[in-house]
């Protein structure tokens, strides 16, 4: 594990998440324009949960009038048949407390003295009111209601017409909200917020202030919170019983509760480290995830939505590619921690992805030595080759006339106890290679150990050098996607695309080879492939992109494993120095994502690394805000990994992607597409994604809650800082 100390100059940097009281520290080190990092002290950090209380049959929609919390946090709701109290998660019918009864209650002379419609009313702290109305801002002066005109630094008049909501917050700053924005009178003056200014929505409802400082606002579509300078959003099912926030209140705690046409919910600040989340989401997935006796990992599916009392387990395409990304991570604790657990679940994703291997020998349809297969699935479930072959052909005549249509795309294991999915792709290999000298490396620990680490990895590669550089199945001819060598590369106008990432993850995988097994024949063979088909070169530029959101995510993903085992097991000399440059091109495109598993494999190479040419000799450091983007990620992150539907394309604080931005060279973007202000992409609070592979710039997401997804987005990225240094043990 590497650890960066310098004696210099430091500059502090602090980052604060929202609604958080305690301040985290990161120590960056300035010399030479090269930034080296100190573990970040994480610590305890507020994780938001949501929980929702439905009240039928005591209520419905139409009855809902308003909800209230008193001094001691006990939650009342208003509805046409008067109030009702949370108790133990039920709705029991009691009075509301005459002290909130009077606090609300506006003076009759007051109200009298205005026609307008008041959509919300608060006290200022000498006792007189302010009120939203559609005819605007009222104060109460010489008991009666009067217009506040507020002007901006433009001339701008805010506040003339449908005010929303009007709150004072725990300093006595006055907040208003209209469709214009957020108005805010602090001890220097009016503060106005605006799309531009980061405010993500604003068809406003009400307005709650917090204990902390915060304040929430309520939308027809969402919550929205401002704290210390950041906003933030929280939509979809996720995290509201509905999206329109028709009431809302915060407690003691800093609990907002609102209420919404599908009764009431709440989201709650939890006080967790990211040790304790790492080991929430491996209970998760040991509980829920993990399929077969081999524990494959990707998704499950739910017979409830948003329950996991039910579970349905079923194969993906890429089964093996996210059990070695699972197992990766579990290599990187394992180096940290040396956890017994930690090294057990690495091991037996090592047996996991080894089947895959083994699998595919003998039997009725044997493939050639070395060839793994994507997945496997019990023969006790029903055939995945019937009706198969109709639909490969389908799929070869109308969207991709390289498909391979042929039978059985899934043969019967030797003993007859598994079907194997064969036409295994390149996503699979990238995944496996990234893996196993990560095993090699940081867990296996005995002779025995290590020896069935490198008969496979000397199997695989041998079977890709034996066929030309290509993956070959059991029907003899290349997969679809296993296509390597130096001539359709080079040469073949069907591959040129593909040309950059194939001659990158090949030059890897025989890095790795070499690494693994300690055989030089296979770097003579990387050598042939740089010497005479320029595969150094065409690793350059690693996919055909056109800036920052364009290009394959998932070239994206498999590229970033590529480079770390590639410049890990490369010594200095002309192929490591393209490597590193090429990596820092493909790093900079890719840091608005704030993907904590890029920024960490890239830092993990390239942390005090240079290159030259002509021009000099420059400094390929990561800098920016990548430790604070990866952090932030991470603790936002949400528990609940449900596939509920996320939406976005309506906020105001987005810019759109142009169609020259978009994910595949020949085709416009298939959907909206776009960034905040600040240039990154939505937070992962406003996102649904299974792996790291989805499009971080799309901003609308679609699910139901019926699937559950693998914590690995998180585990890998968290052990992989850890082992690297960067966040604090």
């Amino acid at each position: 594990m590497k650890e960066w100390h310098l004696e210099t100059r430091t500059s502090s940097i602090f980052f604060q998440r929202s609604n958080q009281a305690t301040l985290f520290l990161i120590v960056l080190f300035m010399a030479s324009n090269t930034a080296f990092a100190e573990p970040f002290p994480v610590g305890k950090f507020p994780q938001e949960t949501s929980e929702f209380f439905p009240m039928k049959p005591q209520a419905d929609a139409d009855d809902f009038q308003s909800i209230e919390i008193t001094s001691t946090d006990q939650v009342f709701v208003e509805t046409r048949e008067g109030w009702f109290h949370l108790s133990e998660r039920q709705w029991l019918k009691k009075a509301l407390p005459r002290a909130i009864q009077k606090s609300r209650r506006i003076p009759r002379k007051l109200l009298l003295s205005t026609q307008a419609g008041l959509n919300q009313s608060t006290q200022l702290p000498d006792g007189s009111w302010l009120a939203a109305a559609n005819e605007g801002l009222l104060i109460e002066a010489e008991g009666k209601f009067v217009p506040w005109p507020v002007f901006d630094n433009k001339g701008r008049q805010w506040g003339t017409h449908d005010i929303r909501g009007v709150e004072v917050d725990q300093k006595g700053q006055i907040w208003f909200t209209s469709l214009a924005g957020v108005a805010c009178r602090t001890s220097k003056g009016w503060q106005f917020f605006e799309g531009k200014d980061g405010l993500p929505y604003n068809d406003f409802t009400r307005i709650a202030s917090g204990p902390d400082g915060e304040i929430w606002f309520g939308t027809h579509k969402g919550l929205i919170r401002y704290q210390n300078g950041r906003w933030d959003y929280r939509q979809g099912r996720r995290w509201l019983p509905h999206d329109k926030i028709m009431d809302l209140k915060v407690d003691s705690k800093g609990t907002v509760w609102v209420l919404t046409p599908e009764g009431i919910g709440c989201i709650r600040q939890d006080s967790i480290t990211l040790a304790e989340k790492a080991a929430f989401y491996e209970k998760e997935i040991k509980s829920y995830i993990k399929r077969t006796p081999l524990g494959y990992l990707s998704e499950v599916s739910v017979i409830t939505p948003g329950k996991k009392d039910q579970i349905n387990y079923h194969d993906s395409d890429n089964d093996g590619l996210w059990t070695s990304m699972y197992g990766a991570g579990e290599c990187f604790a394992y180096a940290v921690t040396k956890d017994p657990e930690t090294k057990e679940r690495a091991h037996h994703a090592f047996k996991a992805l080894r089947f895959l291997q083994t699998v595919t020998q003998e039997g009725s349809h044997p493939a050639p030595q070395g060839f793994v297969a994507r997945t496997i699935r019990s023969t006790k479930l029903p055939d995945p080759n019937d009706g198969r072959l109709k639909q490969d052909e389908e799929i070869q005549k109308n969207k991709d006339q390289l498909w391979k249509a042929y039978e059985p795309r899934w043969p019967v294991s030797a003993d007859g106890k598994w079907y194997w999915k064969s036409d295994t792709s390149s996503d699979e290999l990238d995944g496996h290679y990234f893996f196993y000298p990560l095993y090699y490396d940081l867990v296996a620990q005995t002779e025995k150990e290590k020896e069935e680490v490198r008969q496979v990895v000397r199997d695989l590669t041998d079977h890709l050098i034996r066929h030309g550089y290509n993956l070959v199945d059991h029907t003899g001819t290349v997969t679809r996607w296993g296509v390597y060598s130096p001539d359709a590369l080079n040469h073949d106008p069907d591959w040129w695309a593909e040309r950059g990432l194939k001659s990158l993850s090949m030059l890897s995988y025989l890095a790795v080879a070499a690494h693994v097994t300690g055989e030089s024949r296979y770097l003579e063979h990387q050598a042939e492939l740089i010497q005479n088909h320029a595969f150094d070169t065409n690793a350059l530029i690693y996919k055909i992109h056109r800036g920052i959101g364009s290009g394959n995510q998932s070239d994206d993903e498999m590229a970033f494993m590529c480079y770390y085992n590639l410049l890990r097991y490369t010594p200095e000399g002309s192929l490591r120095q393209k490597a590193l440059l090429s990596f820092y091109a493909a790093w900079l495109n890719e840091a608005p994502e704030m993907n904590p598993f890029f920024h960490f494999a890239y830092a993990g190479q390239a942390m005090g690394r240079e290159v030259s040419d002509p021009w000099g000799t420059h400094s390929i450091s990561p800098t920016g805000d990548w430790l604070v983007d990866s952090i932030e990620t991470l603790q936002g992150f949400p528990l609940n990994r449900f596939n509920w539907a996320c939406e976005n394309s309506h906020r105001i604080d987005i810019k759109s992607l142009p169609d020259q931005n978009s994910t595949d060279l020949l085709s416009s973007n298939p959907r909206q597409r776009g960034y905040r202000i600040n240039g990154k992409v939505l937070p992962v609070e406003n996102r649904h994604f299974n792996h790291w592979n989805t499009d971080p710039w799309q901003l609308d997401y679609g699910g139901s809650g019926n699937i559950l997804a693998s914590g690995t987005v998180f585990l890998l990225p968290y052990y992989m800082g850890l082992y690297h240094g960067f966040i604090a043990h």
